[in-house]
């Protein structure tokens, strides 16, 4: 029963109870039908979550892997430059802040202890 043949019933015609069973069918159907939806809804939010969270968290060991090899790279070419070595500097601050990346990657993915951390 919709809203308009609420208003335009005959106010001097009683109210018959399979009438009111019905209505309660339908509603029942619908307040299911939303429902379901509901959890439709939810379980793809759930689903963007995740995959949010995992780019995000690929992001950041990818950022963390490459500054640790930019500013081994920087040090290794500022040494070279104000003490006339070269190439010597930047290959061994190269490859410390390769190592400094592989350690910022391990401890950000947790396989690898915090430092100061007591050992558990």
């Amino acid at each position: 029963m919709s809203d308009n043949e609420a208003h335009d019933r005959d106010p001097e015609r009683p109210v018959v109870l399979g009438d009111l069973s019905e209505r309660l069918r339908r509603l029942d159907r619908a307040l299911e039908q939303a429902r379901a939806d509901d959890v439709r809804v939810d379980e793809r939010a759930n689903g963007m979550r995740a995959s949010t969270q995992g780019m995000a968290q690929a992001l950041r060991l990818a950022t963390e892997f490459t500054a640790g090899i930019i500013v081994g790279g920087g040090i290794g070419w500022l040494i070279d430059w104000s003490f006339g070595v070269s190439p010597w500097g930047l290959i061994v601050f190269l490859m410390l802040g390769f190592a400094a990346g592989v350690l910022n990657i391990l401890r950000a993915a947790g396989l690898a202890k915090e430092p100061g951390t007591p050992e558990g």
